[in-house]
C-alpha cells in the first residue's frame, strides 16, 4: 500500500526523531482515531509513554469504556489529568458553565489542568491535522509551544498533512479498534454536553460547542 510506505513512514520518522531528543515525552489522547494512530506509532519506540487524558467529568460513557478497554488492551501508561474542582463542585458554584460560558468551562476543565501537567514534559505529541478545522490550516509537523510559565515544549503532530481517509485507512490496516461513537455519525468527539452530530459535512468539528467555536484552547498558546 502506497500510504503505508509514504505517509506512515514519514509519520514514523517524525516520531523517532522527536523521541531521539533529550527530555521527557508525552501524548495527549482523546482516544479519537488520530490519537490512536499516533499512539500506535509511538508505542513502536516507547510503549510506556505517558498518555494524558483530560478527565473533564463530562465525557460520553462510551469514551470512558473505550479508554479503559484500550488501556487494558495495550497496557497504556494512562494519566488522567483532573481539574481542580469536581463537576459537582463547579456546577454548585457556577451552574452549567458549558452552556453559559463554554470558554470558561474549557479553561477550567481542560486548558489549565493540561498546561500544568505539561510542565513535566519536553516533547508533546498530538493527533492534530490540518484538515480537521480551518483553525488548524497552518499546522506544522513540529512546532514550539510556550506554556504560560514560559517553558517551551516541542509539539509534534506526526499526522499534520493527513486526510481523514488516510487516518482511517491506516487505523484499519494496523487493526486499531475504533471508538464506537463514530458509527452513530459523530466526526469529532469531546465532552458530551458540547458534542453533537456535524452541522457542516466539510468541517468535522462543526458539531462541537453548538457551532459557537472550534477550539477548546489547549492548542492555543497564551497571548496568541
Amino acid at each position: 500500500m502506497v500510504l503505508e510506505t509514504t505517509k506512515t513512514d514519514q509519520a514514523r520518522e517524525a516520531v523517532a526523531s522527536a523521541l531521539s531528543e533529550p527530555g521527557a515525552a508525552c501524548i495527549t489522547c482523546s482516544f479519537q482515531t488520530e490519537d490512536m494512530v499516533v499512539l500506535d506509532l509511538i508505542r513502536e519506540h516507547q510503549p510506556d509513554i505517558p498518555v494524558l487524558f483530560l478527565e473533564t467529568g463530562y465525557h460520553f460513557p462510551a469514551v470512558y469504556h473505550y479508554r479503559d478497554e484500550m488501556t487494558a488492551r495495550y497496557g497504556l501508561n494512562l494519566v488522567n489529568v483532573l481539574p481542580k474542582k469536581t463537576v459537582a463542585e463547579q456546577e454548585a458554584e457556577f451552574g452549567s458553565l458549558y452552556q453559559s460560558r463554554p470558554d470558561q468551562c474549557c479553561k477550567l476543565r481542560k486548558v489549565q489542568p493540561l498546561f500544568a501537567a505539561l510542565e513535566d514534559y519536553d516533547v508533546w505529541f498530538t493527533g492534530l491535522r490540518r484538515g480537521q478545522s480551518p483553525t488548524r490550516a497552518n499546522l506544522q509537523v513540529s512546532e514550539t509551544f510556550p506554556l504560560p510559565s514560559g517553558k517551551q515544549l516541542a509539539k509534534i503532530s506526526p499526522l499534520w498533512d493527513w486526510s481523514n481517509q488516510d487516518v482511517w485507512t491506516v487505523a484499519r490496516s494496523r487493526n486499531i479498534p475504533l471508538l464506537p461513537l463514530y458509527d452513530a455519525g459523530y466526526t469529532s468527539i469531546g465532552c458530551e454536553p458540547c458534542t453533537a452530530l456535524p452541522i457542516d459535512a466539510a468541517n468535522a468539528r462543526s458539531g462541537r460547542w453548538a457551532g459557537q467555536k472550534l477550539e477548546c484552547g489547549i492548542h492555543i498558546a497564551e497571548g496568541r
